[in-house]
């Protein structure tokens, strides 16, 4: 038994269950696992991304560049904005944890809806501000009004999952806009873009615009879902040139590697990928709408690769297990903030289909 005290905040942070854990235990009893419990593509990237992790391989006993300038600079291309103001990470997990150890302290807030990503929860207990956590509208979307009505002159960062994680649901960019309009300045606004590439009310690219109308916005986006690069972590912040500089000085360097660089840098060109990748999404999403509607089952409006499905009085941990022994893992609503839900990912067809013919079972 050690000694050793460790800090008393360590307590309030809450653990992050993953969606591997669901995986593991749907493998415990099932010889072949459906993967719906973490919102990952279902396809490998493409052949040239690939080639260019490989190429990359024969280089890794040097270090990463520590300022990423090869990707940041595509990225910069890309997005149309200045290279200053572009800051990557291990995933934008990396940017919102360093983005809240450089801006929160004690005394300060942060406003956030709920239920949304699960990471949010951790920005306040790790710093030892106050979390003001809006509840969604009775349609599972951010309550606009109500998180602008929330803001105090403690409040030092809000934080707009969109579409949201988990519910999936989109509010348009002018809607954010005139949040932003009531935002005070002294508030850094995240918008959390993880799934932008897959909503279809707007082009992803339309909030883009607000940056140049708001300097305490930053956009977050990511490689892991419609890039498919989930196993290598890379997100990218767009905002000031304020906004990097602190992030930096908070975070370790070569905090993304080489390979994760090279096979990023190489999936921006492959922008025909990308969009296959949502239009597959989209046939998938309206399918298993379908189908789960079929079945009796409410479903939130999705615009991500993933939906938001009501189990009624439906004891979700028994669906859930009876999912896992047919080999088919899922995330429980619960642990993301809103119990008596599911959480599913959109899978090939073949994986879907197992999954509603499993859950068919499980609700008959």
């Amino acid at each position: 038994m050690s000694s050793v005290t460790f800090i008393e905040r360590l307590a309030r942070i809450p653990h992050y269950s993953a969606g591997a854990d669901s995986a593991e235990a749907a493998a415990r009893q099932s010889e072949t696992v459906v993967m719906l419990a973490s919102n990952e593509s279902p396809f490998p990237p493409v052949d040239a991304v690939v080639d260019a992790v490989r190429a990359a391989a024969g280089e890794i006993n040097r270090y990463p560049d520590p300022g990423a300038g090869t990707l940041r600079r595509a990225l910069a291309d890309r997005y149309d904005h200045p290279l200053p103001g572009i800051a990557v990470g291990n995933g934008s997990c990396e940017l919102l944890l360093a983005a809240a150890e450089a801006l929160l302290e004690p005394w300060s807030e942060i406003v956030y809806a709920w239920p949304a990503f699960s990471m949010y929860p951790h920005l306040a207990a790790a710093t030892d501000a106050r979390e003001v956590a809006v509840p969604l509208n009775d349609r599972y979307e951010h309550d606009l009004d109500a998180m602008a009505a929330a803001v105090t002159e403690q409040t030092r960062m809000m934080l707009i999952c969109n579409p949201n994680n988990p519910t999936g649901t989109h509010v348009t960019s002018e809607a954010v806009g005139e949040l932003l309009e009531r935002v005070p300045p002294h508030v850094l606004v995240i918008l959390d873009e993880a799934y932008i590439e897959f909503q279809t009310n707007e082009d992803p690219d339309a909030s883009l615009e607000l940056l140049r109308r708001f300097g305490n916005l930053v956009i977050l986006r990511t490689f892991s879902k419609a890039y498919g690069l989930a196993g290598l972590r890379v997100g990218f912040g767009l905002g000031s040139e304020e906004f990097k500089a602190a992030v930096d000085r908070v975070r370790q360097p070569f905090s993304v590697n080489h390979l994760a660089q090279a096979a990023a840098t190489e999936a921006l060109r492959h922008q025909d990928d990308v969009a296959r990748r949502v239009e597959w999404n989209v046939v998938e999403r309206l399918w298993m709408e379908e189908q789960l509607t079929e079945l009796g089952l409410e479903v939130a409006d999705s615009q991500a690769n993933f939906c938001w499905v009501a189990l009624g009085d439906r004891d979700e941990s028994e669906v859930v297990g009876a999912l896992a022994r047919a080999g088919v893992a899922v995330r429980p609503g619960k642990a993301l903030g809103g119990p008596g839900f599911l959480r599913v990912s959109y899978g090939t067809r073949a994986e879907n289909e197992r999954f509603i013919d499993a859950l068919a079972g499980v609700l008959g």
